[in-house]
């Protein structure tokens, strides 16, 4: 197979929360938007969030509750958490240089998803 793109579509009732989110704290960009889904895209990575309300319910997926991170790696952890603090947003969890070879910081979006910003040290 040949991909063209890769990224999750997380369910939400919260899809316009999350991709306000995404847009201010993480620099995502709307790439297509309707009234029941948005796709967003930043410097080779992609989500899309959707409505449970989607005209065409697909057998699945169940709207989010928990279980799923998001990874975004960063070549500076220290300089991303700037970014996502100049935007007004603190972490809900500290940057900490963890034991197993990683400097990170993370966030939950509206829809509770938990968003790991990594850094492999």
């Amino acid at each position: 197979m040949q991909y063209v793109d890769r990224y999750p579509i997380i369910v939400t009732d919260a899809f316009p929360q999350c991709r306000d989110f995404w847009a201010r704290h993480l620099g995502f960009a709307v790439v297509f938007e309707n009234d029941w889904f948005v796709y967003m895209q930043a410097d080779g990575a992609s989500i899309a969030f959707m409505s449970p309300e989607h005209p065409s319910w697909p057998p699945g997926p169940e709207a989010y509750t928990a279980g799923t991170s998001m990874e975004l790696e960063v070549k500076d952890a220290e300089a991303a958490l700037a970014e996502v603090r100049a935007s007004g947003k603190e972490p809900d969890y500290p940057l900490t240089d963890e034991p197993f070879g990683q400097r990170r910081f993370s966030l939950k979006d509206p829809s509770g998803l938990w968003i790991n910003v990594v850094q492999q040290l």
